[in-house]
């Protein structure tokens, strides 16, 4: 605790500076004012956390308390200190240091610590520490000194390469290096480790995000022939690349080959087979597959109302959205700002806004605005009018705390003086 109250009361960048005492200064004066480092390992010392005669420490925490802190120079210090007093920094100290370094962009003090470490049977550090060391290198775009890293691995450490191989692939794709993602996956295969589930999952997302279609379905291919099932985030990658290109065909011939049977990603796959006949209005097939989807047990929730009602607003189709809030109540699902927008705009669009009451008495409007919505519908559909100013009017306002209906009043007095300011002109 009390070093935690040293660090509060430390300015950020604290000057590395050297433990022999200035020749101007006396001694006395230096055991009055002793630097940071060592008052925090004479606070160590009386409250017993240096570990038995061999003087290990453990100050990993501080260490990474000190890298958030943007502090490194004073567990540089630290460490320095340490050794002069013949203490010895455990593992997981080592590792804290490590990325200390790193993430504070001191690369060749970190490649000193990893270059320590890899020499040391008993210090290698952790698989998240390695994946945490290839990415600071990846965010500045050194992308050689990843594959350096990966290559003193399979020197030093031929047994971590299972799992040490997809950790580079990740680090590549994450960054967009495809072609350095391709080359190591190929590496891998070639060294007999069999590419798993998370690695090509990985590059379906990867490939779906920096990649071309056809790449992604080649991707996609491959993963299936290595019978591995899609995880709900390359489902979601992918879904968004199509629909990013308006491939809504595509789409909906994707998720067909996913499985719409499956249940371990809930409503995702029917909630966006729905949505790729929604963007395109295609009414009766969206129905179609509506009823399909609760014939296949699967129940209805506030994602597939919403894909519903947005259609049903865009082409006026009232009876159906009536119908379809009607069946949300019955259900139990709770609307939220989508469902408001989708009626609110439905009943302006055709200058009917004197009859929203007639569709809001029977929704809660006194509740507070959320959105709940799955945000792959506004890729495809877009925000309604009333849900985009909805949203910028809360933003921009000091009020804390409003409701729906609170927000069509203000929303409709907009509308009323927009249409004044036509008229008059």
């Amino acid at each position: 605790m009390e070093t935690q109250c040293l660090l509060r009361t430390t300015p950020p960048f604290f000057p590395i500076v050297s433990h022999k005492p200035h020749p101007s200064s006396s001694s006395s004066n230096s055991n009055n004012n002793p630097p940071l480092p060592r008052k925090i390992i004479w606070q160590w010392k009386r409250e017993g956390l240096i570990l038995g005669r061999d003087n290990i420490v453990d100050c990993a925490s501080l260490i990474q308390t000190l890298a958030r802190k943007r502090m490194p120079q004073v567990a540089h210090q630290l460490v320095l200190e340490m050794n002069s007093q013949g203490l010895i920094p455990n593992n997981s100290t080592m590792s804290a240091l490590l990325l200390c370094y790193a993430d504070n962009r001191l690369f060749p003090q970190a490649h000193a610590i990893w270059e320590e470490m890899l020499t040391t049977t008993s210090s290698m550090p952790d698989t998240e520490v390695v994946s945490e060391y290839m990415d600071a290198y990846g965010k500045m775009g050194h992308f050689s000194q990843v594959i350096k890293i990966l290559d003193q691995l399979i020197l030093h450490r031929f047994n971590l390469l299972p799992e040490v191989y997809p950790l580079a692939i990740s680090c590549f794709g994450k960054y967009g290096q495809l072609d350095l993602m391709e080359k190591t996956l190929k590496e891998m295969v070639s060294k007999g480790i069999p590419i798993d589930s998370a690695t090509g999952n990985a590059f379906v997302r990867y490939y779906s995000i920096f990649g071309s279609l056809t790449k992604m379905e080649i991707a996609y291919a491959r993963l299936k022939r290595s019978r591995h099932l899609i995880e709900e985030d390359g489902i979601r990658a992918m879904s968004f690349a199509y629909i990013k290109e308006r491939k809504f065909y595509k789409l909906g011939e994707f998720l067909d080959g996913v499985g719409l049977g499956r249940k371990n990603v809930g409503n995702l796959l029917w909630n966006l087979l729905l949505l790729s006949y929604a963007a395109n209005f295609k009414m009766k097939t969206m129905q179609r597959q509506f009823l399909k989807m609760l014939d296949s047990s699967f129940r209805p929730d506030l994602t597939t109302f919403n894909i519903r009602a947005l259609a049903f607003s865009r082409m006026s189709m009232f009876w159906d959205l009536h119908l379809s809030l009607e069946h949300m109540k019955h259900e139990g699902v709770v609307p939220d700002l989508v469902t408001y927008d989708s009626v609110v705009d439905a009943y302006l669009d055709r200058r009917l806004g004197r009859n929203l009451d007639f569709t809001l008495n029977n929704m809660n409007a006194d509740d507070s605005p959320v959105v709940l919505t799955d945000p792959l519908v506004f890729e495809a559909l877009g925000k309604g009018d009333f849900h985009s100013s909805s949203e910028a009017f809360m933003d921009f306002t000091a009020q804390k705390k409003w409701t729906y209906k609170q927000l069509i009043a203000v929303y409709l007095k907009k509308q009323f003086r927009r249409n004044q300011i036509f008229w008059n002109y």
